[in-house]
């Protein structure tokens, strides 16, 4: 049966908290819709206030299946350790909790349009380019901005899921001005090296 995003990740996080399932059980039982689902749960801390430790894990495990889907593959893959990573139960209430906001936004945006681009093999090879870029961009140790590529590679995890094209493009579209936002501040920061420490005084 094929659900929507928001009953694919809620139904999933249920069962998370009800009995904690490891990564690799996940994408066994979704297989090639795993890529998408496990990479949205991997990211969808990150539009919330997180703990220090979780970026690195969560951004190589996605950063891992997005290269994967560059190149071609349909079938998941994750090394033993990190696919035998378990979401603690309490981190799976928490997520639940915050969940109802992301959902409705998505269930308003998102639907099966332009086929002929969401069903192309190299859109699928695209797809999976923009988000490793966007988790590249999500682990750089640039404080306070992990929502901004979170944003991107959500939409493009939710537009893989639901054969949105249209969601793809404009997807595409972002991720260049994300890039775009990414490079400014970079390009900031090389030229006042001292204007982040003072901020964070």
């Amino acid at each position: 049966m094929h659900l929507r995003f928001s009953q694919d990740i809620k139904s999933l996080l249920q069962r998370l908290a009800e009995q904690p399932l490891t990564l690799g059980d996940i994408l066994a039982e979704t297989s090639e819709r795993g890529f998408s689902l496990v990479i949205a749960l991997l990211v969808l801390p990150f539009l919330f206030p997180m703990p220090p430790g979780f970026t690195g894990p969560f951004g190589g495990a996605c950063l891992l299946l997005s290269l994967q889907m560059v190149l071609g593959r349909r079938s998941p893959w994750l090394p033993k350790k990190i696919a035998n990573y378990k979401f603690p139960r309490r981190f799976a209430n928490i997520l639940l909790q915050n969940l109802r906001r992301v959902t409705r936004i998505v269930e308003k945006i998102a639907r099966p349009r332009l086929a002929k681009i969401a069903e192309n093999s190299w859109t699928w090879r695209l797809n999976g380019l923009c988000i490793s870029w966007l988790t590249l961009l999500l682990i750089s140790p640039i404080p306070l901005t992990n929502p901004i590529p979170t944003v991107g590679i959500l939409l493009l995890a939710v537009a893989t899921i639901e054969s949105d094209g249209l969601l793809m493009c404009i997807s595409y579209v972002i991720t260049v001005l994300i890039t775009f936002l990414f490079g400014f501040i970079g390009y900031a920061l090389w030229l006042a090296p001292s204007l982040l420490p003072s901020i964070f005084k």
